[in-house]
């Protein structure tokens, strides 16, 4: 099957999307469809398009232009010259403002079945900007079908088009690269995690640390925990710049001994050997959908501390397989983080639990098949 998988980010872009895309992709390409990656970048010049393998999958990059309109129209036109050249079986788009519109007005146009995917962003924010609220209303309205990996992200789908049919397929995680490792000595100490023969507590975020990933109350309750008892926030990744960022630096000076690393980029690739340096992972989420770095650190067997926010509590159930506080509440974050780094039986429990429920339920293999069986109910053979 020929599928033309179109994304508002893919690697080298930096986020959560991007990753998700580029896995998904890879995955359809492993299951021996042939896979036609079609993203904006802002690393070319407007309507300058660059096409490359990679793995298997063909990408094509075209340069972004200021003007949303503009944009499209180069996307749309670039999807159905290339159809014309060689037909697609299927147009699949991840984030529905731009991808999903595009997606579905292109796949009624060519007569090919469109699916389009929501991914968090799109329907927690997006939906309330006048100027994307109609191209996501006609995404989801008018693709063939409709996917979400958050059980609450298809509620919010729902709510907008109440008849609408909507498939829950969450992301996955491979087990194999994302797994418990020995904490890597020599990375902790190119890093000053290490203070002599004292073990140094360790709160753990990944990704990139911006107000709707909780920013604000992972700060207030780092303060209140590293008051009682000295430990170290490590962002593996970096801060958004502007206010986020600088509400960081205010942070610091107002907190002289607050110990807070910034890694900056990190490859996906060597993500478990940074998981291995945590004593408890934070995802403290304002709004998502799911974290693809809650679920890599439940799967190196890292407990985490959640808020019951789009798609974390699909995956964490509070007590069981790690702790869910409630969100913007930097107090019970700095209770549930305070007592996990004081017990470390509950932090083996909580991770072992946790490592348990991605190997059942969120593996690469799970996230395959769901897409599957959504491209079959379109009569399409995988």
């Amino acid at each position: 099957m020929r599928i033309a998988f179109l994304t508002e980010k893919y690697t080298p872009d930096i986020g959560g999307l991007a990753i998700s895309s580029e896995r998904f992709a890879q995955l359809l390409h492993a299951a021996g469809h042939q896979v036609c990656v079609f993203a904006p970048t802002i690393n070319l010049a407007p309507a300058e398009t660059r096409t490359l393998p990679s793995g298997g999958v063909r990408i094509t990059r075209f340069g972004a232009r200021k003007r949303v309109d503009d944009a499209l129209v180069d996307w749309f036109e670039l999807l159905v010259n290339e159809h014309r050249r060689e037909p697609f079986d299927l147009i699949h788009a991840y984030f529905l403002p731009q991808a999903g519109f595009v997606a579905a007005y292109a796949g009624n146009y060519l007569s090919v079945p469109s699916i389009v995917s929501a991914r968090g962003n799109d329907l927690d924010r997006a939906i309330f900007d006048p100027g994307r609220a109609a191209p996501i209303l006609y995404a989801l309205q008018h693709a063939s079908a409709v996917t979400t990996n958050a059980n609450e992200l298809a509620k919010k789908a729902k709510a907008l088009v109440p008849d609408l049919e909507v498939a829950v397929v969450p992301n996955g995680v491979d087990p194999e690269r994302f797994k418990p490792l020995p904490r890597n000595m020599a990375l902790a100490e190119s890093l000053s995690l290490v203070n002599g023969e004292e073990a140094t507590r360790v709160i753990g975020f990944a990704g990139e640390l911006r107000e709707k990933k909780g920013l604000r109350p992972l700060l207030n309750a780092y303060a209140q925990v590293n008051g009682g008892h000295p430990a170290i926030l490590l962002i593996v990744g970096d801060v958004r710049a502007g206010e986020d960022r600088q509400h960081v630096e205010e942070f610091k000076l107002s907190h002289p001994n607050a110990q807070i690393l910034v890694t900056g980029f990190v490859p996906h690739t060597d993500l478990p050997a940074y998981y291995s340096l945590m004593d408890i992972f934070v995802q403290p989420s304002l709004r998502d959908g799911l974290p693809n770095a809650l679920l890599e650190a439940m799967a190196c067997e890292q407990a985490v501390i959640g808020t019951p926010i789009g798609g974390i509590p699909d995956a964490v159930t509070d007590c069981e397989n790690g702790r869910l506080v409630r969100a913007n509440d930097a107090t019970e974050l700095a209770e549930a983080m305070d007592k996990l780094l004081t017990n470390e039986p509950s932090r083996k429990s909580l991770g072992s639990a946790a490592r348990q429920t991605i190997l059942n339920r969120f593996t690469l293999r799970a996230e395959l098949d769901g897409n599957l069986a959504v491209y079959r109910r379109l009569g399409l053979k995988t």
